[in-house]
């Protein structure tokens, strides 16, 4: 898939949390075809402490806005520059970059697929499950984060399925971890794909390999480059190493060394 490094416009920053906010962007041109999966590189100007580009999953396409969207959690100064953009602002984006998620056989044969995400790791999941909806699939959410609070976009997700909920304290949802949801006890899915911490993605994965079950993870080493030349997020595989920007970031579970 070709690559742009383009100017996009902020169209929009929503503060939707004191440490998350959502840039929409846009372009004078039809913006490129982009994949569930895929990230962009950031560059972040203002900010004397950032010298590299920023991975940033992509959150969301609005093609009747021709708009981007790119879920910020504010982490370092390179964030918090970015989370100061205003309407009029622009942002040089290297894009799109990366594989993308496996979607089944449009129509999907009665396929129940689940999308786990955690924390900031929720992003991917929303632009994968309007992907899924659209070709004819419903997709069934499993949320999770510290408290209510921290639960972002849910209006959104459940536009394009059941979302389930967990959180750390209970104020929302089932009180604990996404790994212990009664809805892993009470269903049967044929799919799983989760992005967000690594321990969480780690249970998710040994979840899916007990049950049988095909598991898709998104990786989030860290990505310097996005291009596979800094080499700063290799990851091991059990056919070697990799660079997770170029042969992922999403990657089948069965072929990482996570469960040996």
């Amino acid at each position: 898939m070709k690559k742009y490094m383009s100017d996009l416009k902020v169209v929009a920053n929503e503060r939707l949390h004191q440490n998350y906010c959502l840039l929409k962007l846009t372009s004078e041109q039809p913006l490129p075809e982009m994949l569930p999966g895929q990230f962009v590189q950031v560059k972040v100007d203002g900010s004397p402490s950032t010298f590299l580009r920023r991975p940033i999953s992509i959150n969301f396409v609005d093609k009747d806005k021709n708009e981007l969207w790119l879920l910020i959690q504010l982490v370092g100064d390179g964030t918090r520059r970015m989370a100061g953009y205003r309407p009029g602002d622009t942002m040089n984006l290297i894009f799109p970059l990366g594989n993308t998620f496996t979607i089944p056989p449009a129509g999907g044969d009665g396929k129940n697929l689940l999308l786990i995400g955690g924390g900031v790791g929720t992003a991917p999941m929303l632009f994968l499950g309007a992907w899924l909806k659209n070709s004819g699939f419903n997709p069934v959410f499993l949320l999770g984060a510290r408290s209510e609070k921290d639960i972002l976009q849910l209006d959104r997700f459940q536009q394009y399925g059941r979302v389930y909920i967990t959180t750390e304290d209970g104020s929302l949802g089932e009180k604990g971890y996404v790994t212990n949801h009664s809805i892993l006890e009470n269903s049967r899915f044929d799919q799983i794909y989760t992005c967000g911490p690594k321990p969480m993605m780690m249970a998710v994965a040994r979840y899916a390999a007990e049950h049988g079950i095909l598991c898709e993870v998104s990786l989030e080493n860290t990505m310097a480059c996005g291009i596979g030349a800094c080499l700063c997020c290799v990851e091991k595989t059990r056919e070697g190493h990799v660079c997770v920007c170029t042969e992922g970031p999403v990657f089948n579970t069965d072929k990482l060394t996570w469960l040996s």
